[in-house]
């Protein structure tokens, strides 16, 4: 068993207030486990209007399994109109 951990740092250019930021965030998070069937959460600045760290893992039988997943996430974050991906990290444990 192979899991995979991301953790991705977002910017909300359109946001002005944590009100938006939390329904652009849980539309984000829901897109993502519904599409990948992985956990997502948010894991700092909850308190800033436009920034978020969230992170994901996702387990396969192997390795190059685990890359792809990661890899299509990573894109499908990337696409977003509402956000833009500032960093993240990956973990492969």
């Amino acid at each position: 068993m192979i899991v995979g951990v991301v953790k991705l740092s977002i910017f909300i250019p359109s946001s002005g207030s944590l009100k938006e930021k939390r329904m652009v965030i849980r539309s984000l998070k829901d897109r993502l486990r519904n599409n990948f069937n992985i956990s997502v959460i948010e894991l700092d600045e909850q308190d800033k209007w436009q920034k978020s760290t969230l992170a994901f893992a996702a387990i396969s039988a192997d390795k190059s399994g685990v890359s792809s997943l990661i890899s299509s996430v990573v894109n499908f974050v990337e696409q977003n109109k509402q956000i833009q991906l500032l960093d993240y990290e990956t973990e492969i444990i």
